[in-house]
């Protein structure tokens, strides 16, 4: 199911048979705020970033957090604060950056469309680097900023066609994929890097996808990378990084997932071998098990196959289960502790196969399926775990249903982070 010191630890815990998170009961944040809600606890997230840190220090190291995986501001601010730079992918979430600490400094631009509008705002902010993926991308930067009378920063994404044996809808290093160039057409690209005299190349960079519960794809990618550049004597000297990209695994349900030094100790041998500092966009692996997604039991409904929890939550809360078939511990907010990692409950408590879903008219909202639960009551309230990373960011208004609310959990206080949606600002931007 899952284990005791990743997705329920000293942060998130049950205590006297009621979910914690850290010295705040549950129940009493959703008795203020309703459901559905995201609660995040602030130690986790500084641990995660601290780990990570501390992993890659043997080397001169550029963390960018994804900003697509977790966007909003106090929680960008946090991890600003500790030190960290960001991967963005759209103007919008340079806004964010901007919003939250108005430094670009560490800022990498990722992303396969990046429109005019967006090239331009961040060559006025000054953003580490753009990530280029096609060479019709790298000639448009190049304009814009001999428009701008300015010089672009920019990384080849390489697709080093490197498979992570990950779901295929989050693989993004395969020659399938839409992102990254090819090998040959970066040797073109460097070539011919005198017809781009708006353009400073930077850095070779990478993303294979996530979550990566291996070291060996990255080992494999950064080798190609490493090839390549051994095989060019017209390198300019204005490289400076390697950008490895994030991906790394997080523990949803019995995954092995690697420690955060076993991925450095692939990848900084082979950074140092390229005499290049290296940058880092991890997301989900600082923010996956910082969140949990608090849900109300609407309805209890069987017939001679199932059980169904309705609950207040659904796809339009979290996305991922029905996106991508994707595993959330789940159990009540207040119940008796399973004995972890089995999820096994001692004999006194009642066990049952239960469906939980949502609201959303689609088979696809479905939490779980059979999953053995004890028995669920219409209001009893119900935590889904690992909701950090990929959760509150992909939540949407299908079935006119409003958004969450976010709060923060610091020590023995919370706050709200993200003020709940209500009917009203489902129709405030369109015209009767």
């Amino acid at each position: 199911m899952y284990t005791q010191d990743e997705i329920m630890n000293e942060h998130i815990f049950y205590r006297d048979g009621e979910l914690y998170c850290d010295d705040v009961p549950v129940r009493e944040i959703v008795q203020e705020m309703g459901t559905p809600l995201y609660i995040y606890s602030k130690a986790i997230l500084e641990k995660k970033y601290h780990a990570i840190a501390d992993a890659f220090s043997d080397i001169e190291t550029t963390i960018c957090f994804a900003v697509k995986s977790c966007s909003s501001l106090p929680i960008l601010t946090i991890l600003h604060d500790l030190g960290s730079g960001f991967d963005i992918v759209s103007g919008g979430e340079l806004f964010r950056i901007v919003n939250c600490s108005n430094d670009t400094s560490k800022v990498v631009f990722s992303g396969v469309g990046k429109t005019d509008k967006e090239i331009k705002y961040a060559l006025e902010k000054g953003v580490l680097l753009f990530n280029i993926e096609c060479v019709a991308e790298l000639s448009n930067i190049n304009l814009i900023a001999g428009q701008m009378n300015v010089t672009a920063p920019v990384g080849i994404r390489i697709n080093p066609d490197v498979d992570p044996h990950t779901h295929k809808k989050t693989t993004t290093g395969k020659k399938e994929n839409k992102f990254g160039i090819d090998f040959i057409t970066a040797a073109k690209i460097i070539e011919n890097l005198s017809s781009y005299p708006n353009i400073s190349l930077k850095a070779f960079s990478m993303h294979i996808g996530s979550p990566v519960y291996s070291t060996q794809p990255y080992a494999d990618a950064l080798d190609g990378i490493l090839e390549f550049m051994d095989s060019r004597s017209d390198l300019p000297d204005t490289l400076e990084y390697i950008d490895s990209g994030g991906g790394f695994g997080l523990l949803y349900n019995d995954e092995t997932v690697p420690d955060f030094t076993d991925y450095a100790d692939v990848i900084i041998p082979r950074v140092k071998k390229s005499g290049l500092k290296l940058i880092l966009e991890p997301g989900r692996s600082i923010a996956g098990n910082a969140g949990v997604l608090i849900a109300t039991a609407l309805y209890r409904k069987s017939n001679s196959r199932k059980n169904f929890i309705i609950t207040d939550a659904g796809m339009h809360s979290l996305l991922r289960p029905a996106m991508y078939g994707s595993y959330h511990g789940i159990w009540p907010v207040k119940g008796q502790t399973p004995i972890l990692p089995a999820g096994i409950m001692s004999e006194e408590c009642k066990m049952e196969p239960s469906d939980i879903v949502g609201p959303i008219c689609e088979s696809s909202d479905t939490f779980c399926e059979n999953r053995m639960l004890p028995p669920i009551d219409r209001g009893d309230l119900v935590a889904i775990f690992s909701a950090g990373a990929y959760g509150f960011t992909m939540s949407n208004n299908y079935n006119s249903h409003p958004r969450p609310a976010e709060v923060m959990v610091d020590s023995a206080s919370w706050r709200v982070i993200h003020l709940r949606e209500d009917w009203e600002s489902l129709v405030f931007r369109e015209s009767r």
